[in-house]
Protein backbone atom coordinates (compact mmCIF):
# COMPACT_ATOMS: atom_id res chain seq x y z
CA UNK A 1 0.00 0.00 0.00
CA UNK A 2 1.14 3.81 -0.60
CA UNK A 3 1.59 5.40 2.49
CA UNK A 4 1.71 9.06 0.56
CA UNK A 5 -1.73 8.29 -0.75
CA UNK A 6 -5.43 8.35 0.39
CA UNK A 7 -8.93 8.17 -0.94
CA UNK A 8 -11.26 10.67 0.64
CA UNK A 9 -15.21 10.35 1.21
CA UNK A 10 -16.36 13.00 -1.16
CA UNK A 11 -20.46 13.42 -1.40
CA UNK A 12 -19.76 16.95 -2.83
CA UNK A 13 -20.78 18.63 0.70
CA UNK A 14 -19.04 21.23 2.44
CA UNK A 15 -17.40 19.07 5.11
CA UNK A 16 -16.14 16.47 2.61
CA UNK A 17 -15.00 18.93 -0.12
CA UNK A 18 -12.80 20.40 3.03
CA UNK A 19 -11.51 17.24 3.71
CA UNK A 20 -10.53 16.51 0.30
CA UNK A 21 -8.51 19.92 0.26
CA UNK A 22 -7.40 18.53 3.69
CA UNK A 23 -5.94 15.59 1.93
CA UNK A 24 -4.17 17.19 -1.13
CA UNK A 25 -2.06 19.30 1.64
CA UNK A 26 -0.62 16.47 3.00
CA UNK A 27 -0.72 13.48 0.31
CA UNK A 28 1.62 13.27 -2.47
CA UNK A 29 -1.79 11.11 -4.43
CA UNK A 30 -5.43 11.40 -3.65
CA UNK A 31 -8.60 10.05 -5.06
CA UNK A 32 -11.83 10.88 -4.39
CA UNK A 33 -14.94 8.47 -3.92
CA UNK A 34 -19.39 9.41 -4.18
CA UNK A 35 -21.95 6.94 -2.97
CA UNK A 36 -25.63 7.03 -4.94
CA UNK A 37 -28.07 5.80 -2.52
CA UNK A 38 -31.25 7.65 -3.57
CA UNK A 39 -30.52 10.40 -1.29
CA UNK A 40 -33.16 13.33 -1.89
CA UNK A 41 -30.44 15.36 -1.69
CA UNK A 42 -28.97 13.73 -4.78
CA UNK A 43 -27.96 17.20 -6.50
CA UNK A 44 -24.84 17.24 -4.41
CA UNK A 45 -23.52 14.76 -6.52
CA UNK A 46 -23.81 16.94 -9.48
CA UNK A 47 -21.59 19.58 -7.80
CA UNK A 48 -18.72 17.51 -7.36
CA UNK A 49 -17.45 17.42 -10.63
CA UNK A 50 -17.56 21.62 -10.63
CA UNK A 51 -15.75 21.69 -7.23
CA UNK A 52 -12.96 18.64 -8.68
CA UNK A 53 -12.14 21.50 -11.72
CA UNK A 54 -12.03 24.23 -9.23
CA UNK A 55 -9.45 23.25 -7.00
CA UNK A 56 -6.77 21.66 -10.01
CA UNK A 57 -4.00 19.56 -8.44
CA UNK A 58 -1.63 17.28 -9.58
CA UNK A 59 -2.24 15.21 -7.04
CA UNK A 60 -5.77 14.90 -7.50
CA UNK A 61 -5.93 11.55 -8.88
CA UNK A 62 -9.24 9.64 -10.55
CA UNK A 63 -13.30 9.52 -8.99
CA UNK A 64 -15.04 6.80 -8.19
CA UNK A 65 -18.65 6.31 -7.58
CA UNK A 66 -20.88 3.51 -6.45
CA UNK A 67 -24.35 3.14 -6.27
CA UNK A 68 -25.62 1.87 -2.93
CA UNK A 69 -29.53 1.11 -3.99
CA UNK A 70 -29.93 -1.40 -1.32
CA UNK A 71 -29.14 0.90 1.18
CA UNK A 72 -31.82 3.40 0.14
CA UNK A 73 -34.28 0.94 -0.41
CA UNK A 74 -33.92 -0.66 3.18
CA UNK A 75 -34.00 3.31 4.53
CA UNK A 76 -37.36 4.53 6.00
CA UNK A 77 -35.58 8.24 6.90
CA UNK A 78 -35.98 11.79 5.59
CA UNK A 79 -33.25 11.39 3.71
CA UNK A 80 -33.98 8.39 1.63
CA UNK A 81 -38.14 9.12 1.35
CA UNK A 82 -40.21 12.53 1.25
CA UNK A 83 -40.88 12.52 4.79
CA UNK A 84 -40.91 14.88 7.91
CA UNK A 85 -37.61 16.51 9.17
CA UNK A 86 -37.95 16.56 12.15
CA UNK A 87 -36.99 14.49 15.68
CA UNK A 88 -37.73 11.07 16.11
CA UNK A 89 -39.16 9.57 19.16
CA UNK A 90 -35.54 7.51 19.58
CA UNK A 91 -34.15 10.84 19.95
CA UNK A 92 -32.21 10.80 17.00
CA UNK A 93 -33.27 13.42 13.72
CA UNK A 94 -35.36 11.52 10.81
CA UNK A 95 -32.57 12.50 8.65
CA UNK A 96 -30.26 9.45 10.22
CA UNK A 97 -29.51 7.03 7.61
CA UNK A 98 -28.56 3.59 10.33
CA UNK A 99 -25.57 2.23 8.64
CA UNK A 100 -24.77 4.66 6.28
CA UNK A 101 -21.10 5.62 7.46
CA UNK A 102 -20.62 2.30 8.13
CA UNK A 103 -21.53 0.79 4.80
CA UNK A 104 -19.73 3.88 3.34
CA UNK A 105 -16.43 3.01 4.88
CA UNK A 106 -16.44 -0.52 4.20
CA UNK A 107 -16.52 0.27 0.58
CA UNK A 108 -13.91 3.07 0.71
CA UNK A 109 -11.84 0.41 2.09
CA UNK A 110 -12.45 -2.43 -0.25
CA UNK A 111 -11.38 -0.02 -2.98
CA UNK A 112 -8.69 1.72 -1.24
CA UNK A 113 -7.56 -2.46 -0.95
CA UNK A 114 -7.69 -2.62 -4.42
CA UNK A 115 -6.29 0.83 -5.45
CA UNK A 116 -3.21 0.28 -2.76
CA UNK A 117 -4.28 3.28 -0.71
CA UNK A 118 -3.29 3.30 3.08
CA UNK A 119 -5.29 6.51 4.10
CA UNK A 120 -8.95 6.73 3.98
CA UNK A 121 -10.21 10.51 4.89
CA UNK A 122 -13.80 11.42 6.06
CA UNK A 123 -15.53 14.28 6.90
CA UNK A 124 -17.81 12.79 10.11
CA UNK A 125 -17.68 15.18 13.27
CA UNK A 126 -19.03 15.09 16.32
CA UNK A 127 -19.27 19.02 17.40
CA UNK A 128 -21.40 20.31 15.22
CA UNK A 129 -23.72 17.97 13.97
CA UNK A 130 -27.36 16.38 13.64
CA UNK A 131 -26.63 13.76 16.47
CA UNK A 132 -25.78 10.27 14.35
CA UNK A 133 -24.13 8.27 16.30
CA UNK A 134 -21.97 7.11 13.05
CA UNK A 135 -20.41 10.00 13.26
CA UNK A 136 -18.31 9.67 16.72
CA UNK A 137 -14.90 9.38 17.45
CA UNK A 138 -15.49 5.89 19.06
CA UNK A 139 -17.31 4.48 16.05
CA UNK A 140 -14.78 5.25 13.35
CA UNK A 141 -11.77 3.99 15.71
CA UNK A 142 -13.72 1.09 16.17
CA UNK A 143 -14.76 0.32 12.28
CA UNK A 144 -10.93 1.41 11.76
CA UNK A 145 -10.02 -2.01 14.18
CA UNK A 146 -12.46 -4.39 11.98
CA UNK A 147 -11.36 -3.00 8.75
CA UNK A 148 -7.91 -3.72 9.40
CA UNK A 149 -8.79 -7.15 11.09
CA UNK A 150 -10.98 -8.17 8.65
CA UNK A 151 -8.93 -7.05 5.70
CA UNK A 152 -5.53 -7.83 6.83
CA UNK A 153 -4.13 -4.17 6.11
CA UNK A 154 -3.20 -1.27 8.18
CA UNK A 155 -5.56 1.17 6.73
CA UNK A 156 -5.71 5.01 8.74
CA UNK A 157 -9.04 6.42 8.88
CA UNK A 158 -8.81 10.40 9.16
CA UNK A 159 -11.21 12.08 10.33
CA UNK A 160 -9.70 16.00 10.30
CA UNK A 161 -13.42 17.97 11.25
CA UNK A 162 -14.06 15.54 14.33
CA UNK A 163 -13.38 18.16 16.78
CA UNK A 164 -14.42 21.26 14.64
CA UNK A 165 -17.10 23.45 15.06
CA UNK A 166 -18.78 24.50 11.32
CA UNK A 167 -17.22 27.95 11.69
CA UNK A 168 -13.76 26.03 12.26
CA UNK A 169 -14.46 24.18 8.85
CA UNK A 170 -15.18 27.23 7.07
CA UNK A 171 -11.46 29.25 8.52
CA UNK A 172 -9.75 25.51 7.85
CA UNK A 173 -11.14 26.07 4.25
CA UNK A 174 -9.29 29.27 4.37
CA UNK A 175 -6.17 28.33 5.97
CA UNK A 176 -5.75 25.35 3.26
CA UNK A 177 -6.36 27.60 -0.50
CA UNK A 178 -7.29 31.11 1.13
CA UNK A 179 -10.29 32.77 -0.53
CA UNK A 180 -10.61 31.01 -3.48
CA UNK A 181 -10.96 27.67 -1.59
CA UNK A 182 -13.83 29.71 0.52
CA UNK A 183 -15.62 30.39 -2.63
CA UNK A 184 -14.98 27.11 -4.50
CA UNK A 185 -16.98 25.82 -0.96
CA UNK A 186 -19.75 28.51 -1.27
CA UNK A 187 -20.50 28.19 -4.90
CA UNK A 188 -19.75 24.31 -6.04
CA UNK A 189 -20.96 22.30 -2.72
CA UNK A 190 -24.41 21.11 -1.61
CA UNK A 191 -25.02 20.70 2.40
CA UNK A 192 -29.02 21.13 2.04
CA UNK A 193 -31.35 18.15 2.98
CA UNK A 194 -34.13 19.37 0.34
CA UNK A 195 -31.69 19.84 -2.55
CA UNK A 196 -32.64 23.09 -3.07
CA UNK A 197 -30.18 24.69 -5.57
CA UNK A 198 -32.51 27.93 -6.07
CA UNK A 199 -31.58 29.78 -3.14
CA UNK A 200 -28.14 31.63 -3.42
CA UNK A 201 -27.04 32.55 0.29
CA UNK A 202 -23.26 33.96 1.37
CA UNK A 203 -22.45 30.50 2.61
CA UNK A 204 -23.99 28.95 -0.67
CA UNK A 205 -27.01 27.64 -1.40
CA UNK A 206 -30.04 26.10 0.06
CA UNK A 207 -33.26 26.41 1.12
CA UNK A 208 -32.16 28.10 4.41
CA UNK A 209 -34.35 26.39 6.90
CA UNK A 210 -33.08 22.65 6.77
CA UNK A 211 -30.87 21.37 9.71
CA UNK A 212 -27.96 20.88 7.22
CA UNK A 213 -28.36 24.49 5.57
CA UNK A 214 -29.22 26.12 9.87
CA UNK A 215 -25.80 24.64 10.86
CA UNK A 216 -23.81 26.02 7.74
CA UNK A 217 -25.29 29.72 8.37
CA UNK A 218 -24.15 29.53 11.38
CA UNK A 219 -21.35 28.17 10.95
CA UNK A 220 -20.43 30.84 8.32
CA UNK A 221 -21.94 33.81 10.90
CA UNK A 222 -18.97 32.51 13.19
CA UNK A 223 -16.45 32.04 10.25
CA UNK A 224 -17.17 36.02 9.01
CA UNK A 225 -18.36 38.00 12.67
CA UNK A 226 -14.46 37.11 13.15
CA UNK A 227 -13.35 39.35 10.62
CA UNK A 228 -15.61 42.32 11.50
Amino acid sequence: MRDDAALVLFSGGQDSATCLAWALDRFAHVETLGFDYGQRHRVELDVRDAFRAAIPSPRLGPDHMLRLDALGAISDTALTREAEIAMGADGLPTTFVPGRNIVFLTFAAALAYRRGLKHIVAGMCETDYSGYPDCRDDTIKALQVALNLGMERRFVLHTPLMWLTKGDTWRMAERLGGSALVQAVVEHTHTCYLGDRSHRHAWGYGCGTCPACELRAKGWQDYVSEKL
